[in-house]
């Protein structure tokens, strides 16, 4: 099939291109940066340079592609660097999500695509009361962190707008990613035990090892009905549990632990909720529907394959 990947060079999409091409699509994807051109052809794709919050060039380039099914993958966030100022942080991310969402929307719908797989994210969206494990079923938090306001409502835009938008369309919902290329900054804080053990850590967190995402939106191109799918692992589990288990695997010291008004005081409340009451998601209906499995169905078993491709890369 011809599939339409916009942007194509980010986290899913390294693992992504490669995958689509080995099955055969006929694969088109966009990147905002000429120096990553390259890096999609050498991949079999071909690369088109969209900014995708230029309308025109958005429609232009899906009219010329044609595709039968287009992969919304569009975010910014390399330069991510706090979770004290959210929105801030997600500002471009969250266009991506609204009018980036409605101009993808709209030219497939001029182009007759009629697939649309959407990237949104499952995590501190999910409301922070009642079951530990949350499904599609269930609302995003109807009083989310006042820092992610903004965001929450960029992710509900696309949440609302895609199922019915085409004849199929279809929103992956990512865990917390981990794996090679992904989240490293991550590890770097919790060597320097720079990521403390907040409150009692009993927020829940739902992983996604990064080729777990890419593998379940390879599936989404042929499988699933139109909706909401979670694509995380199968061990929703505390930060208490998680985070000194991330730490031995580094072979560092455990992480420090602090009260909830001292994280509130250097990380913010967003970083407090996290920690203290996130809840985590069920995958039971992607595995259902989409025919896919995470090839590490936990956090325990890709954790120490994340960390020793890390140690090897700073070795090179």
């Amino acid at each position: 099939m011809r599939v339409f990947v916009a942007g194509a060079t980010g986290v899913v999409g390294q693992y992504l291109i490669p995958g689509l091409v080995a099955a055969g699509h006929e694969v088109t994807g966009t990147t905002r940066s000429p120096a990553k051109a390259g890096q999609l052809k050498g991949a079999g794709a071909t690369p088109v340079i969209v900014d995708g919050l230029d309308r025109r060039a958005v429609l232009d380039a899906v009219q010329a592609a044609q595709p039968e099914v287009i992969v919304h993958q569009m975010t910014s966030l390399a330069s991510m660097r706090s979770f004290r100022k959210f929105d801030k942080e997600f500002a471009v991310t969250s266009e991506l999500r609204s009018k980036g969402t409605d101009y993808l929307l709209e030219a497939a719908r001029q182009a007759g695509t009629r697939r649309f797989i959407a990237q949104s994210f499952v995590g501190w969206t999910n409301p922070r009361t009642g079951s530990p494990v949350k499904s599609e079923a269930d609302p995003l938090d109807p009083d989310p962190v006042p820092s992610t306001r903004k965001t929450m409502a960029a992710i509900r835009h696309l949440e609302q707008v895609v199922p019915g938008a085409v004849p199929e369309g279809l929103v992956l919902r990512y865990g917390y990613f981990y794996g090679h290329g992904a989240s490293d900054a991550m590890l770097d804080v919790v060597r320097k035990r720079q990521m403390p053990v907040i409150g009692g850590g009993a927020g829940i967190w739902s992983f996604c090892e990064v080729t777990d995402a890419a593998a379940a939106t390879l599936a989404a191109i042929t499988h699933g009905a139109p909706g909401l799918y979670n694509v995380v692992d199968d061990d929703p589990a505390p930060v208490r549990e998680w985070l000194p288990y991330l730490a031995e695997c580094l072979g560092v010291k455990p992480p420090m632990r602090a009260p909830a008004w001292l994280g509130k005081l250097l990380a913010g409340d967003l970083v407090v909720a996290l920690m203290t009451e996130a809840r985590g998601a069920s995958n039971a209906k992607a595995r259902r529907e989409l025919d896919w499995a995470p090839g590490y169905p936990s956090w325990r078993g890709g954790f120490p394959a994340w960390a020793k491709s890390a140690e090897q890369a700073r070795a090179a």
